[in-house]
């Protein structure tokens, strides 16, 4: 027996008629992190996890309170992180007070600054270059929940030029990057950094690697591979992007900065929320006030 589709119209009617009903503000309880589900009365619970790093001990904190307030099952999201789902909103405080006994919190979403994500960075990935896990729980620490007015705001990062977390498609994303330096008298001229290049940045001449710096994407995979450690790294830091999305329609985003520090990178985060919020912001309240203001005369 075939089953129509659900009509999204309906479906919506359907959540708002429940709404009304229980006297809570889905829109409100989703920034919070509570979820509302196509279930009547039931909740996906979205849990905290910057840069997707978490103790054993919150592990099972987050399967206990599926097991006993939820179906028993945990979904990792996308941006790493932990949901429970199907969980009554008669339990949200209980499910508040259980995480705080591990000094653990439910996420965001709406309108804000949302956790960020990373990948495990320097630490213990050898294509590393910079720990991404330091800064993201930094950046976490000082700007999770900030309101942007006008849409979520999404930041990651990415250890190293492969971008395993999709700097390119961040509202704000960061990228390690070193530059490598030759230093001419230990070099040997044995070529395995221009066979190690998959860029095609370096090439032989006179016996000594020269670099392409249109080629070059600052990856050190030539400091990785000399033998006689004659390329070393010059400069490490972030690469910068701005003004990426992902989703039906995705765009890549520009770099604005190569080389930060982790304190300009907090910084450069710092002056983009301010422009965000005074540009984006700024002209909706422009276009809000002469249809205030119209209402006003009548």
């Amino acid at each position: 027996m075939s089953t129509e589709p659900i009509k999204m119209e309906a479906l919506k009617a359907g959540i708002d008629r429940e709404a009304r009903k229980l006297k809570l503000d889905f829109n409100q309880l989703k920034s919070g992190g509570f979820i509302k589900q196509t279930q009547k009365d039931l909740f996906t619970v979205r849990l905290r996890c910057p840069g997707g790093m978490l103790t054993s001990e919150k592990l099972r904190v987050a399967a206990q309170i599926a097991d006993k307030y939820g179906q028993g099952q945990v979904h990792l999201s996308v941006r790493q992180s932990v949901e429970i789902p199907y969980v009554h909103y008669q339990h949200f405080d209980a499910v508040d007070k259980e995480l705080a006994e591990v000094d653990w919190s439910v996420a965001s979403c709406g309108p804000r600054v949302r956790v960020p994500t990373a990948c495990g960075g320097c630490r213990y990935n050898p294509n590393g270059l910079m720990d991404t896990q330091a800064l993201c729980a930094e950046v976490d620490r000082r700007f999770f929940g900030t309101p942007t007015d006008h849409h979520k705001f999404k930041m990651s990062f990415s250890g190293c030029p492969i971008d395993c977390f999709r700097t390119r498609e961040m509202d704000l994303g960061f990228q390690g990057m070193v530059e490598p330096d030759l230093d001419n008298e230990l070099c040997n001229g044995c070529g395995l950094c221009v066979k190690g290049c998959e860029d095609d940045a370096l090439a032989l001449n006179n016996g000594l690697p020269i670099r392409d710096l249109n080629r070059c994407n600052y990856c050190g995979d030539c400091i990785k591979v000399c033998p006689v450690d004659a390329m070393l790294p010059k400069r490490l830091g972030w690469l910068a992007r701005t003004g990426g999305k992902h989703g039906k329609h995705p765009l890549f985003a520009y770099e604005v900065a190569q080389f930060l520090s982790d304190e300009q990178a907090c910084s450069l985060i710092e002056k983009t929320l301010e422009w965000y919020h005074e540009k984006v912001y700024g002209w909706k309240d422009a276009q809000r006030r002469p249809q205030e203001e119209n209402h006003h005369h009548k």
